[in-house]
């Protein structure tokens, strides 16, 4: 099964062009469900046979995360990654049946993602040093997320040529390598424009760095957001500064990169924009999606009832 395995990774990033961090979050999730199916059996997992892939073993691992205090949502995804993983092995001939057709879904709990209101958006944004360089970095970010409601690996990601200033439009290659435009407000493309001037200085820190590099490498980028080094900032690095940002301006808890985009969704439904344009603003591939994603408080749904209802 190991050997299957590792074909399926390979399978998913030449084959059905995912993400190498696509591809890292099956490996993660399936490597867990093997090395179970392992100690349940009594062996290695380099031992490990197809057949020893059955509903039965799917239903114990479930269990195991269960007994675990693992999340729904969290098992749910691993069960779909052993459900992606089940039918390419019984399309490749190695199975002769999908088991983990007989072993259902968890319940998902519907839990709402964290979300700041409109005036402890304005106070966040506010935070950074603007005086310091890394500070207008940190206010751009920050501006950035909550006008286009990017994801944070498309944040990072951004290369400065994907960000056009003069048409306020930011260029997002998102989930599936899908690219996507999303407008920008005119306080964003001040902090933009305030960052890029610092920008150049470290820019130059990272060219220098990358001088005497072997020759016949790929072309480098060109990354829109640096740390003081002039590398490409991490995903943990842009995550810890907005938590620090949030502690220091809230008593919130849960406020994350990802609240910043709900945030940005929320606000938009709140103003009456349309679902639809939501989903394509978000990059996400379906309504339903983005209706889970957003949300309308009790007040709301009531004016609007009052206002439309005829007999109300």
């Amino acid at each position: 099964m190991q050997e299957q395995l590792s074909e399926f990774l390979e399978h998913l990033l030449l084959n059905e062009n995912a993400s190498r961090h696509t591809v890292r979050a099956y490996e993660s999730d399936l490597s867990q469900f093997v090395t179970f199916v392992a100690a349940r059996n009594g062996r290695k997992r380099m031992d490990l046979r197809p057949e020893d892939f059955t509903h039965l073993s799917i239903r114990a691992f479930l269990g195991d995360l269960q007994k675990r205090s693992i999340s729904r949502s969290s098992a749910a995804r691993k069960l779909a990654a052993i459900r992606t993983f089940s039918r390419y092995m019984r399309r490749e001939g190695v199975l002769d049946d999908d088991p983990s057709a007989l072993v259902g879904t968890p319940k998902r709990e519907q839990r709402l993602p964290a979300h700041l209101g409109e005036a402890e958006m304005t106070r966040l944004l506010e935070m950074p040093d603007a005086t310091h360089p890394l500070g207008r970095r940190d206010r751009a970010i920050l501006e950035l997320f909550y006008a286009s409601g990017l994801r944070l690996s498309e944040l990072v990601g951004l290369d400065v040529d994907d960000v056009n200033l003069s048409s306020r439009i930011v260029r997002v290659l998102g989930k599936g390598r899908k690219e996507r435009l999303v407008p920008f407000n005119r306080s964003t493309e001040s902090a933009v424009r305030a960052w890029l001037k610092d920008w150049e200085g470290l820019a130059a820190v990272a060219q220098e760095a990358a001088r005497g590099a072997r020759k016949g490498s790929r072309k480098k980028s060109t990354p829109m957001f640096l740390n003081y080094a002039g590398g490409r900032l991490s995903t943990r690095s842009v995550d810890r500064l907005v938590r620090k940002y949030v502690s220091a301006c809230s008593s919130r808890f849960g406020i994350s990169p990802h609240a910043l985009r709900h945030s940005f969704a929320t606000h938009l439904l709140q103003r009456g924009a349309d679902l639809r344009a939501i989903q394509e603003l978000l990059g996400h591939a379906r309504l339903s999606t983005t209706q889970r994603y957003t949300h309308v408080n009790a007040a709301q749904l009531m004016d609007a009832y009052k206002k439309a209802h005829p007999k109300a």
